[in-house]
C-alpha cells in the first residue's frame, strides 16, 4: 500500500477532526466581541476559517472502502498535532506582528500543554489572545483527537486506532465514541469544579477561568508575566495544588467513582506512586533550599509543595526560579517532571504507569534468572497475571518508549548547547530540554525569544514529540522517506 492509498483511507477522518475542533476554536471571538478588541477579530478568525478549509477539502478525497492500518493512524495523528499548531500560530503573527516561528512555538507549546513561551511581555497581550493561549492549553489537555470523537456520529476501527495513536488508553465503553463523550463529562465536571476553587482564592474572575482551564489541562500559561508569584497570595497557591493533582491522576478513577461511588485513590498504583513522588519532592526541595540556599523553612516548604507538584503534575507553573537553585536540585526536580503524570490524565512526561510497569518488569526478568528454566515465574499486572507471551511484547514495548524518551532528550540537549551557546549551567539546558520533551514548562529562564532560530526549531520538534510519545512522530518520519516498490 503507497503513501497516496494510505491517505485516501484516512484523510476524511483526518477532514472531520480539523472541521470539529474549528468550531471550538472560534470561541476567542467571543471574547474579542465582549472585550471590544475589535483589532483581534480577523486574527482570531482566521484559525476556525482555514481549519475549517482544510477540513472541507480533505472530507472530499475519495475513500477507500477499507480500515486505515495503524501505521496510518500513527502519522495522521502526528500530522494532525503539527497542522494544528501551525495553523493556531496565526493569530500572534498576524495581531502581534510577531515572527511566524514564534508564534509556532507559542502555539505549540499551547496544544502540547506545554507552557513556555515566546511571549516577552504577557500583560501587553490583549485579552483575545491570552483566552487563546488558555484554550489551547484546555483542548490539548484531553487531546485534539479525544476531542472530536466524543463529537462524531459513528464509530470504528479508524477512530480507535486515531484514539489510541494519540496516547490515550482509556477503555471506559465499549465504543470508542462513547468513552470520549464519558471523558468530556469528567474533564468538564473537573473544570468548573476548580474554577470555583481557585476564585475561593480572592482573585479576579477573569484571572481564575484561566488558571483553572491550564492548571486542570496541567498546562502552564499565564495572565501575568510574573506567573503566579504575581498574585503574592498564598491561598491561591495552595488552592492550584490540588487542581493540578487532579488534572494528572487517571480519569478512569473519576469514572469509577461516579460510577459505583466506592473508588479509593490509594488503590490504584499511578495515584499511589504520584503522592508519593509530591511527598518525596517536598521532603528532598525543603532539605536543599534550607541547606544549600539558606532559605527559610516556611519558604523551603512553600516552595517545595508548590514546584513538586507542578513538577510531577507536568504543569508549568512556578513560584520559583530553579535557575537560583543548586544544580542538584535542579537535577532533581528534571527527574520528577520526566516522570511526569499519570497515563489517561492531561499530564506529560514518561507517565507512572510506565514507570509502574518497568519496575515490575525488572523484578521479574531478574526472578527469573534466579529460577530453573523450567520454572514458570508469572507476571503480575493490576493484580492480574499476564500470559508470558504477551508480558514481553508489553514490557518490550514500554521499555523501548522510555529508551526513546532518554534518548531524544540526551541528541537535544547536545543539538541545544550547540545551536545555543549560553552562559547557563549545563544542568540548566538538560533541565529547559526535559522539561519540553515532558510537556511541562517549568523554566530556568534559558528559553526566551533572545535563543536562535534553529534552537527554537529543536524545542519546537521537542515539544511535538513528547506529546505523542515518540513512536507516531517516528512512524511519520519512516513514511515520508519510505520506498515504495
Amino acid at each position: 500500500m503507497d503513501r497516496i492509498e494510505q491517505f485516501s483511507i484516512i484523510a476524511p477522518d483526518i477532514g472531520n477532526i480539523f472541521r470539529y475542533i474549528s468550531i471550538a476554536t472560534a470561541l476567542p471571538i467571543v471574547v474579542a466581541v465582549i472585550y471590544q478588541e475589535w483589532e483581534m477579530i480577523l486574527p482570531m478568525l482566521s484559525v476556525p476559517v482555514v481549519l475549517f478549509l482544510l477540513g472541507t477539502f480533505l472530507t472530499r478525497v475519495p475513500r477507500q472502502d477499507r480500515e486505515a492500518p495503524l501505521s496510518a493512524a500513527l502519522m495522521a495523528v502526528a500530522l494532525i498535532w503539527l497542522a494544528i499548531a501551525l495553523v493556531s500560530a496565526l493569530p500572534f503573527t498576524l495581531g502581534l506582528g510577531i515572527s511566524y516561528l514564534d508564534a509556532v512555538f507559542e502555539a505549540m507549546s499551547g496544544w502540547t500543554d506545554t507552557g513556555l513561551t515566546m511571549m516577552r511581555s504577557v500583560d501587553d497581550l490583549p485579552r483575545t489572545l491570552l483566552f487563546w493561549r488558555s484554550l489551547m492549553q484546555w483542548l490539548g489537555g484531553i487531546g485534539i483527537v479525544a476531542f472530536t470523537v466524543a463529537m462524531a456520529s459513528r464509530t470504528g476501527l479508524t477512530q480507535f486506532r486515531l484514539y489510541r495513536s494519540e496516547g490515550r488508553s482509556e477503555a471506559l465503553m465499549p465504543s470508542v465514541v462513547a468513552t470520549g463523550l464519558e471523558m468530556w463529562k469528567i474533564y468538564l465536571v473537573l473544570t468548573v469544579a476548580s474554577i470555583g476553587l481557585v476564585l475561593l482564592s480572592g482573585i479576579p474572575v477573569w484571572d481564575a477561568v484561566n488558571i483553572a482551564l491550564v492548571a486542570i489541562a496541567t498546562g502552564g500559561f499565564s495572565v501575568h508575566s510574573e506567573g503566579i508569584p504575581f498574585y503574592n497570595n498564598p491561598l491561591l497557591e495552595v488552592l492550584i495544588v490540588p487542581v493540578m493533582i487532579a488534572g494528572a491522576l487517571p480519569f478512569k478513577l473519576y469514572y469509577f467513582l461516579y460510577r459505583q461511588r466506592d473508588v479509593r485513590f490509594f488503590d490504584d498504583q499511578q495515584a499511589r506512586l504520584l503522592f508519593m513522588l509530591v511527598a518525596l519532592g517536598i521532603v528532598v526541595i525543603t532539605w536543599d533550599l534550607v541547606t544549600l540556599n539558606a532559605t527559610d523553612i516556611p519558604t523551603a516548604i512553600r516552595q517545595a509543595l508548590f514546584m513538586s507538584a507542578a513538577a510531577v503534575t507536568s504543569t508549568g507553573f512556578q513560584v520559583a526560579s530553579p535557575n537560583e537553585w543548586a544544580s542538584v536540585t535542579v537535577l532533581f526536580l528534571a527527574m520528577l517532571i520526566a516522570i511526569g503524570g499519570a497515563a489517561g490524565s492531561t499530564a506529560g512526561g514518561i507517565k507512572l504507569s510506565r514507570v509502574v510497569l518497568g519496575f515490575q518488569s525488572l523484578v521479574w526478568w531478574f526472578r527469573r534468572m534466579f529460577v530453573s528454566g523450567k520454572v514458570l515465574v508469572p507476571f503480575k499486572y493490576n493484580g492480574r497475571v499476564i500470559p508470558k507471551n504477551i508480558a514481553d511484547l508489553e514490557v518490550s514495548r514500554n521499555m523501548l518508549t522510555i529508551m526513546l524518551f532518554f534518548l531524544t532528550i540526551f541528541v537535544a540537549t547536545i543539538l541545544v548547547m550547540h545551536l545555543q551557546p549560553t552562559a547557563f549551567d549545563s544542568s540548566n539546558v538538560i533541565f529547559e530540554v526535559t522539561t519540553a520533551m515532558s510537556n511541562n514548562g517549568i523554566s530556568t529562564g534559558f528559553v526566551s525569544p533572545d535563543m536562535t532560530d534553529p534552537a527554537k526549531v529543536v524545542f519546537v520538534f521537542l515539544m511535538w514529540i513528547g506529546r505523542l510519545e515518540v513512536i507516531p512522530v517516528i512512524m511519520l518520519v519512516m513514511g515520508l522517506f519510505k520506498r515504495y516498490e
